[in-house]
């Protein structure tokens, strides 16, 4: 398709003759045939069919002659070539009144001297004068062909475009015959025009509209993707959607955009368009055009307004922030009485704030269509959105424009549809609604416009945020425990907070880890970093410092272990720890600490003092790192505390400075409540620049302190012999002394399970074999710990030929639990029994009966 596109109006060139043909009424000639140029594209869209140049006639003629036409039904009108400037035409009486006059059908019927020929019921009529300092050149005549006339934005063009006719008009006043002006006169207000065929992307655009995007004619292959080529990134979305048109759509589009061209100007232009259904032969077509939007000047107001909101934008970090820096930003400056902001995930739009947050300022549909608490709608539930979020275009709707019921009442007098454009589409919708009549004028649309591309662009950097932390807390959380156990003769709470700058990710850990009944472990740690890496190293330690733990190893060798892991990956990244095995029956505690701060320690009695353990190595540096252990015995009521540097140490508070503080609010706050002493020592939650976390114990002593009773268990062919003796010894004492009721009849099971459990380590390991006993309550467990890591076999058959197996069946059998546990150098299985408590003797009855396996 040809892409040359220079304007060829059609002139009428009146010979000089003609005044000497017409004094002797010889009637003038006819303005010679034209060719459809490119410009009737432009006067199609002002709803002009055709338009028509008047001028006086010469001296002594009392008339209007016809000296030009342009427009594509040029060759289907015909209108008066003269016109008495005293009749009753139109065009005299907008040359004599110096007013335009705007006629539709039923008001053209009055004005028969002036009318297109043949007449037409659709036809509407403009007639506008042409005057340039106070000089009366003229009138221009347009004919539209819509029965509805004109509307308010194509006569405001056409309006424009009288003025520029008159400018050329008056610029050749001093020559016998009038230059070209229809044509001319679009070029001169810059009215590019193209016809777009959309399936192959071939577009026909004029030299003016190539001249409006910076593309030279040389330069322009005839293809859609080259005419946008200048266009800034931002407006792209809307600019391709003309590229998709529905076939069933007829309306006109409408929208603007910026270019950027190879001179560094930015130009802002404004497009409109409509959508011709194609037929068998020819495949459907996009006919627009392209116009230079004057830009306003903008005030001072409006200048400080547009930097405060990139100010405050760029302040804004989440969704909600955005929000807020929006509704400050218009609904006070603008005088409105509504702002809504609404985020657009695939098709539904997900409303976040709404001011005023009350439900009655808000159409009713919203309560009964949308969910509950405003979160999100359809789009295709509210057309008018919908055509604004797929064009990428504002709409202005005056006061008393008809809109569905989904916006009615959010904006009777005025109603501002802000698409908010991003990079690769439109990423939101803010709606600004006034109750009382409201006149957009130029300049609030130009700061609108730029309002809605600010915080497009802010909108975007924030979704991305919230995503990037919402996965960054998921990933935390999965980390760190999800809730801490319930301790015998304790209670711990752990506190964890981000680090408030980047990535709200980091490499600090706690955790608590029951290693045994009576024995638990607290450890807190600081990979180097807060970031996903560090995240991951630090997950990677827990657990393995959890699974060392449970192994029961003694605190020096977990954490021995958990550095050599630590080194063995190979990462650029170190950690430091603190890792505490507290005896929860005696208070007994062991300290290992590598390169992390001490512990700190509150005393009933509300003094405070730092732990002195002896430090070691951080985790990850040598491989053969010692880590010496430190013993410190606990009173009921200590309440022991591990933090980690974030809370203590900041660029503007050294580390003896923090620590001093925190000793202070640990002195302070009372250890009843232990989740308001954690919340007291974090204190100013403000002042962080790493992540921070805080685990607190307090040691309250065991209330029912259990009973223990152990034998090592020789070698010897009568082994298990003497270790029922002993079994049966220990249950004799404790039946006089811990008037254990019901002993005598547990004896019996007790009896078997130590037969089993014992003869089975003997027979199937090597190594030292060692024999537990543990009374607590009205239960009693017997462990067997032996050398080898092997956790014991059930038989999947057992038939009546059988020799092996049946053991563990019996224990199973006669154990309220049983299991088998690592422990460090072999495993220990064990076996709880329970002890039946008897029923106090009534009054009165016979003396009790002994019976059962104790002598």
């Amino acid at each position: 398709m040809p892409h040359d596109g220079r304007a060829r109006a059609g002139v009428s060139q009146l010979r000089a003759s003609e005044a000497g043909a017409a004094d002797t009424g010889s009637p003038p000639p006819a303005p010679p045939a034209r060719e459809a140029a490119p410009g009737d594209r432009a006067l199609t869209f002002a709803g002009a069919a055709l338009a028509a140049v008047y001028v006086p006639s010469v001296v002594g003629k009392e008339e209007l002659r016809l000296v030009e036409t342009a427009g594509y039904a040029a060759s289907r009108y015909s209108l008066p070539e003269r016109l008495p400037l005293s009749g009753d035409s139109p065009a005299a009486h907008a040359f004599r009144t110096d007013q335009p006059l705007w006629l539709i059908p039923e008001g053209l019927a009055f004005y028969p001297e002036g009318a297109p020929t043949p007449p037409r019921a659709e036809t509407s009529l403009g007639a506008l004068p042409l005057r340039t300092e106070g000089r009366r050149l003229g009138c221009l005549v347009v004919l539209g062909s819509s029965a509805d006339g004109f509307e308010a934005e194509q006569r405001r063009f056409l309006e424009r475009y009288a003025d520029a006719v008159a400018s050329l008009l008056g610029a050749g006043t001093d020559r016998p015959t009038p230059p070209s002006l229809l044509s001319p006169a679009l070029h001169g207000l810059r009215v590019g025009s193209f016809v777009l065929v959309p399936d192959t992307g071939v577009i026909d655009a004029d030299e003016t509209l190539l001249e409006l995007v910076g593309i030279t004619p040389d330069d322009f292959d005839g293809k859609a993707d080259t005419l946008l080529v200048n266009a800034l990134p931002e407006d792209m979305h809307a600019l391709m959607s003309l590229l998709e048109p529905s076939t069933v759509e007829f309306a006109r589009r409408e929208l603007e955009f910026r270019v950027r061209c190879p001179t560094g100007e930015m130009r802002w232009l404004s497009l409109s368009c409509r959508v011709l259904a194609g037929t068998h032969d020819e495949p459907e077509q996009v006919l627009g055009v392209v116009t230079a939007t004057p830009v306003q000047r903008r005030s001072a107001d409006d200048v400080s307004r547009i930097q405060w909101l990139t100010a405050a934008l760029d302040d804004a970090v989440t969704v909600h922030d955005v929000g807020r820096v929006v509704v400050t930003a218009l609904r006070e400056p603008l005088a409105a009485d509504r702002v809504a902001l609404a985020e657009l995930r695939e098709d539904r739009l997900v409303v976040i704030v709404l001011d005023p947050p009350q439900p009655a300022a808000w159409p009713d549909a919203w309560r009964s269509e949308w969910r509950s608490e405003w979160p999100d709608a359809p789009v295709g539930a509210l057309p008018t959105l919908q055509l604004a979020l797929r064009d990428g275009r504002m709409d202005l709707w005056p006061a008393g424009t008809p809109l569905e019921p989904g916006l009615a009442g959010i904006g009777a007098g005025g109603l501002a549809v802000m698409p908010l454009p991003a990079r690769g589409g439109v990423v939101g919708l803010c709606l600004v609604g006034w109750d009382q009549p409201h006149e957009f004028v130029p300049e609030e649309r130009s700061v609108l416009t730029a309002t809605a591309v600010l915080v497009g662009q802010a909108l975007e950097r924030a979704h991305a945020y919230d995503a990037e932390q919402e996965l960054a807390t998921m990933l935390q959380r999965s980390l760190l425990p999800r809730r801490l156990p319930e301790l015998p003769g304790g209670t711990a709470v752990a506190r964890y907070l981000p680090a408030r700058r980047g990535l709200q990710v980091g490499g600090d850990w706690y955790d608590v880890i029951v290693i045994s009944e009576d024995r638990v472990a607290l450890v807190i740690g600081d990979v180097q970093g807060h970031s996903a890496g560090a995240a991951t190293i630090m997950g990677q330690m827990r657990t393995a410092v959890r699974a060392y733990a449970v192994e029961g190893h003694p605190p020096d060798v977990v954490v021995s272990h958990a550095n050599r892991l630590l080194v063995g990956m190979e990462t650029d990244l170190f950690a430091t720890c603190c890792y505490v095995e507290l005896d929860m029956e005696q208070g007994n505690t062991l300290f290992v600490r590598a390169g992390h701060l001490s512990p700190l320690v509150r005393h009933p009695d509300g003094t405070t003092e730092e732990v002195q353990v002896e430090g070691g190595l951080p985790l990850g540096i040598l491989a053969e790192a010692e880590f010496p252990m430190t013993a410190v015995e606990l009173a009921p009521g200590t309440v022991l505390a591990l933090v980690t540097d974030g809370l203590v140490e900041a660029a503007d508070l050294p580390l003896d400075e923090g620590m001093d503080r925190t000793r202070t609010a640990l002195a302070a706050a009372g250890p009843a409540d232990l989740g308001r002493m954690a919340d007291e020592l974090l204190g100013d939650a403000g002042r962080r620049e790493d992540d921070v976390a805080l685990l607190l114990l307090r040691y309250d002593g065991m209330q029912v302190r259990p009973v223990r009773a152990g034998w090592v268990v020789w070698r010897l062919p009568d082994a298990v012999m003497h270790a029922r003796r002993f079994t049966a010894r220990t249950l004799r004492r404790w039946k006089t002394e811990e008037a254990a009721d019901g002993m005598e009849e547990a004896a019996d099971g007790l009896l078997l399970v130590v037969s089993e459990l014992v003869t089975n380590a003997l027979v199937h390991t090597q190594g030292p074999v060692r024999l537990d006993l543990i009374l607590r309550g009205d239960r009693v467990r017997v462990c067997v710990s032996d050398a080898s890591p092997r956790a014991p076999a059930k038989p999947v058959i057992v038939d009546w030929e059988s020799t092996g197996g049946r053991g563990l069946l019996l224990v199973e059998a006669m154990s309220e639990s049983f299991g088998s546990v690592p422990v460090a150098g072999g495993k220990q299985v064990w076996s709880e029994i329970l002890v039946p408590q008897r029923e106090p003797a009534p009054a009165g009855s016979g003396p009790r009966t002994e019976r059962g396996g104790l002598p």
